[in-house]
């Protein structure tokens, strides 16, 4: 089984800092809307904001989380939505039955030290010809004592994430940075000035003036860095 690593208090305060970055969530919200289907399931759901956001343009939604005290939270905060079903799971999973139009998992594989077995059973849980869908931080030259502490094992490429989802047998169909500007901000406020990207002032500012210069940007020309790397692969047919 798949452990996902790092200090689950600090994972919850980072969660809950970038939950007030709404323009940000909605502009990843937006980069996997198309690719979900009918009925996905997200691998790592944490607080439930992306659930909620996605769920709204969807009949059915499965949000999952494995660390036990952010389940029942995420539980009890879902109890308001009756479209979207709670799970505790665990990659690999013996739930891997092939029922869900696509997965979905932002920012959870860089906790794993099997990331090939994670696709693989991401993979599994997907029908045919379904997306599996994936965001994960970029750069190894910004690895930060953040990500150290939140649990991050390693920070992506693109030819590494590629790598990693061939090797699980999926066929990328899109796969580019994004956030650029947030890369270089991230970089500054964490490895020079040693900050936690926590709610304050330094979020709502970048989140309300930056990131939409960046998203209008990112529309027209993808940049050859990011904060992130997004992804999509199919299962094969």
């Amino acid at each position: 089984m798949a452990d996902i690593t790092g200090d689950q208090r600090i994972q919850s305060e980072v969660l809950e800092g970038l939950a007030t970055a709404v323009n940000h969530r909605r502009w990843f919200v937006e980069l996997a809307l198309p690719y979900l289907g009918d009925n996905p399931i997200e691998i790592g759901s944490g607080l439930g904001d992306y659930a909620i956001e996605w769920s709204e343009h969807l009949p059915r939604f499965t949000a999952t989380e494995a660390d036990p005290d952010r389940l029942v939270l995420l539980k009890e905060r879902m109890a308001d939505y009756p479209a979207i079903d709670v799970k505790q799971m665990l990659l690999p999973s013996p739930e891997a039955n092939g029922q869900y139009s696509a997965a979905v998992s932002y920012n959870v594989l860089e906790h794993i030290e099997d990331h090939v077995g994670a696709l693989s059973s991401m993979k599994d849980l997907v029908r045919p010809g379904g997306a599996v869908i994936i965001i994960v931080p970029a750069f190894m030259f910004a690895m930060s004592q953040v990500d150290i502490a939140t649990g991050h094992i390693r920070r992506y490429t693109k030819k590494t994430l590629a790598t990693a989802f061939t090797e699980a047998g999926l066929e990328i169909e899109k796969i580019h940075y994004a956030n650029a500007l947030g890369l270089l901000g991230y970089y500054t406020a964490t490895s020079i000035f040693k900050l936690a990207p926590k709610e304050g002032p330094m979020v709502k500012i970048y989140d309300s003036v930056v990131l939409p210069v960046t998203k209008a940007a990112e529309r027209v020309v993808r940049p050859p860095f990011g904060q992130s790397v997004f992804c999509v692969a199919r299962t094969p047919r």
